[in-house]
């Protein structure tokens, strides 16, 4: 098939606005998707990509019952396109860069818990450092899509890691054993792994009760503990406090209480044995000129969340990107 050269013949930033309606209609897989990426209507979209269309001479989209379709034309224009934003984009961020002030509004997400206890610290702390900059943050314990829900960054806590982002390693810590002073007093202080069956196991809410998976420190073995749980919260902050009023044991991330154990308002049960690491990335979008702002965002959650406690050394490993 002959190339087809294309040429626009409308406004150039109505060409830009064009150009994101189709690329967002593409990469998102519905016009309803791209209206809500560009904070406009369904309508305005089809009608971006008409004239984007009729400007080009091309169909460059078969609009299906169920999703949209690239044409031929469309699949070899959609690179270009692609090319065309991320320049626009890398010429704005190296504008803004330019200045040395950044500004503007961030977007980031977090685990509910990690947010709540550590993370909404960290960004006070973060918008007091840059006052021309704006956090909208989401406590979500639920794994969300940051390009779906437009997220310029996002601290995921374990999980698949997206293909297409870059996903930049932030820190791992172990799971410990932890109770309240009082609640140990009270019952004793188990000494073996199945001494664990006898005592009150507070368990985060997921749909099964299973068995409890610990692994020695010392040796590197495993042993699979059969407790039971009678209270279950979906709710790690609330784990956290039952285990404070000292109404049981729970597995909790050393990041939560390393420093509560550190001033005996906890104490570790069983020391040698931990549970699964917990591993933290930040994710965000693999563009060659990232906004000044995601930058400065990156950087410092990833400096702050090196100094929580309880971390471990890091594994190194190469950034994921898209």
């Amino acid at each position: 098939m002959e190339s087809t050269e294309f040429q626009i013949r409308i406004p150039t930033m109505d060409t830009l606005r064009a150009l994101k309606a189709f690329v967002h209609s593409v990469e998102l897989g519905s016009l309803s998707g791209a209206a809500r990426a560009m904070h406009t209507t369904q309508p305005t979209v089809s009608k971006l990509l008409s004239a984007l269309e009729h400007a080009i001479g091309a169909r460059l989209l078969q609009r299906g019952a169920a999703r949209l379709a690239l044409t031929d034309e469309g699949r070899r224009f959609h690179e270009r396109a692609q090319r065309l934003l991320e320049d626009y984009d890398e010429a704005l961020a190296e504008l803004h860069a330019q200045t040395q002030t950044a500004s503007g509004l961030l977007r980031l997400s977090a685990p509910r818990a990690m947010g709540e206890l550590r993370v909404n610290a960290m960004v006070l702390a973060f918008l007091e450092r840059h006052p021309q900059i704006e956090i909208e943050m989401l406590l979500e314990d639920r794994f969300i899509d940051p390009v779906e829900e437009r997220i310029d960054v996002a601290l995921r806590l374990g999980g698949p890691l997206p293909q297409n982002l870059v996903a930049r390693p932030a820190g791992s810590w172990p799971r410990w054993l932890v109770a309240a002073p009082d609640y140990i007093a009270r019952r004793g202080r188990p000494r073996q792994p199945q001494a664990l069956t006898a005592h009150d196991y507070i368990r985060y809410a997921s749909g099964a009760d299973d068995g409890l998976v610990l692994r020695d420190e010392r040796d590197g073995r495993s042993v699979d503990v059969p407790v039971r749980s009678r209270y279950r919260v979906n709710s790690a902050v609330a784990m956290l406090d039952c285990v404070r009023q000292g109404v049981g044991i729970a597995l909790q991330p050393a990041w939560a209480v390393a420093d509560r154990v550190a001033t005996r308002e906890l104490v570790r049960v069983l020391p040698r044995h931990t549970g699964p690491v917990q591993q933290a990335h930040l994710l965000y979008a693999p563009r060659r000129q990232q906004p000044l702002r995601v930058r400065l965002l990156v950087e410092f959650l990833a400096e702050q969340l090196a100094r929580l406690p309880g971390l471990k050394p890091q594994e190194r490993r190469a950034p994921q990107a898209g």
